[in-house]
């Protein structure tokens, strides 16, 4: 019996957060529209002048997908937390019983929505600009595995968050998305890269993000290696976050 009802109140404590963090942010549009829209104006300026055609251009459509759903991960939960930390409601709202776990629930099924969007947006701008037409399966392939990518992006973006303040927020998240973007080879392919560059983005999460994606997108096999080391960040990312959200309560409330 007691079992059912902490059962249930989690359970209305998830809903809880997932009906604010919805609302907040769709009262938000110039906080999530460009986050949504700039991938997709990214590679039509770029990528698809750059990308050719045939398989490099499936692959560069792939790598600017990837690349959405690292800049909803960062610009709008990252950079977010930053800013809601400083907010009277947030020192409240962490006050309340139940923990982050329903907080950052809410957080990763927000962003998964944000994210298909971003890269449904990037999709259809290369089938407009480029003419690039994938199959339904590849679409269907490539979601997938971006919203699988979304979840270590997401918490990276959230220990972001937590470890800044919301005046630095957004220069510290450039400092690390850009050069993150670059390394793992989503703006250039990497075989494009200067070879010492190469070498050093096979220690990016983006690099094992891309990896995964132009498998899919190729119908290759995805990379076992990229697998494990995606596993490995993830749980980096969820133990960083973790660190710094206790860290940050500890500051404020002990």
């Amino acid at each position: 019996m007691i079992g059912r009802t902490l059962a249930l109140l989690q359970t209305n404590l998830l809903l809880a957060n997932l009906v604010l963090t919805f609302r907040g942010l769709f009262r938000l549009p110039g906080f999530w529209v460009p986050t949504i829209l700039f991938p997709a104006m990214l590679y039509a300026f770029f990528g698809a002048q750059t990308a050719g055609e045939g398989a490099q251009a499936v692959y560069a459509a792939a790598s600017f997908a990837v690349y959405a759903v690292l800049g909803v991960a960062f610009f709008q939960f990252g950079v977010g937390i930053a800013e809601d930390r400083q907010s009277a409601f947030a020192v409240w709202q962490r006050s309340l019983p139940g923990g982050p776990a329903p907080l950052w629930i809410a957080r990763l099924c927000a962003a998964l929505v944000f994210s298909t969007a971003a890269v449904l947006l990037v999709l259809a701008t290369a089938y407009l600009v480029a003419g690039l037409s994938l199959d339904p399966e590849t679409q269907l392939r490539l979601l997938a595995v971006c919203l699988l990518l979304a979840v270590p992006a997401t918490f990276m973006g959230t220990a972001l968050g937590y470890l800044t303040s919301g005046h630095s927020a957004v220069a510290i998240a450039n400092l690390v998305f850009l050069p993150q973007a670059y390394l793992g080879g989503l703006w250039v392919p990497p075989q494009s890269l200067p070879a010492e560059i190469e070498t050093l983005s096979h220690w990016t999460p983006t690099r094992h993000m891309g990896e995964v994606a132009w498998a899919v997108v190729g119908a290759h096999p995805i990379p076992t290696a990229s697998l494990f080391a995606l596993a490995a960040f993830t749980a980096g990312f969820i133990a960083l976050t973790w660190i710094a959200y206790h860290r940050d309560r500890r500051s404020r409330f002990s």
